[in-house]
């Protein structure tokens, strides 16, 4: 096989794309921020299907958790270079941009496919970048200074005002609504629902192998590749 044709993508093979620690990261983060919401929303008075008292306690360790889980999550991308998955790129960006603005509703094929060293699309990457150094930041910061003023401890942010606190954590909390309603409605285009989901479960999907890729995950770790 000529030197030229070592770095091409072979055909798609069956991997483990999501390890054990995203797969429960990524779920108990779902599972907390459907709680988070249901709670908030119970504080602003939406329903009332939880008191008061009990939604604020439960909306309070619930957050606490979330918080801790997202430290070592960030721990874990930067220790395992996870990170650079979520690194936005050019390349593609306009097809996939186009594919779910127009392609999408027309039956065309998605553009993009899952690579070794890539398994998000560049719109995703963008997405899941925007989400984790902006509004998961704000909302953080925010819950945290609200919850330091509500117990005494937030003297040193009078300055700031606890309304503006509670108008960014607001803000921060819609946008995170927005992003899952359209994270859900993506997960039943293109492929099927399951398709979509399985990979989170499993930790498997198909993604291009270039040759060295694929030799170096048989003789280092034979166990992520799966065999029919």
């Amino acid at each position: 096989m000529s030197d030229e044709n070592i770095g091409m993508p072979t055909a798609p093979y069956t991997i483990q794309v999501f390890k054990i620690f995203e797969r429960i990261w990524h779920w108990s983060q779902a599972l907390s921020i459907f709680i988070l919401v249901f709670t908030g929303l119970a504080i602003h008075g939406t329903h009332s299907l939880m008191d008061f008292g009990t939604a604020v306690t439960v909306h309070t360790a619930v957050a606490i958790a979330l918080i801790v889980l997202w430290v070592f999550a960030i721990f874990w991308l930067f220790t395992t270079g996870e990170w650079r998955h979520y690194i936005p790129t050019s390349k593609n960006f306009a097809s996939v941009a186009y594919y779910y603005a127009i392609g999408i509703f027309k039956g065309e094929h998605h553009p993009y496919r899952k690579t070794y060293r890539r398994k998000h699309n560049p719109l995703q990457a963008m997405t899941y970048l925007l989400v984790k150094i902006v509004i998961f930041p704000a909302i953080w910061m925010s819950g945290i200074a609200y919850l330091l003023i509500s117990v005494g401890l937030g003297d040193f942010l009078g300055f700031i005002g606890i309304e503006f606190i509670a108008v960014v954590h607001s803000i921060a909390a819609i946008a995170i609504i927005v992003f899952i309603i359209a994270h859900i409605y993506l997960l039943t285009t293109g492929h099927s629902f399951k398709e979509h989901v399985k990979p989170m479960i499993t930790g498997y999907d198909e993604v291009e192998l270039t040759l060295e890729e694929l030799s170096y995950i048989m003789s280092d770790e034979p166990d992520k590749l799966k065999v029919d």
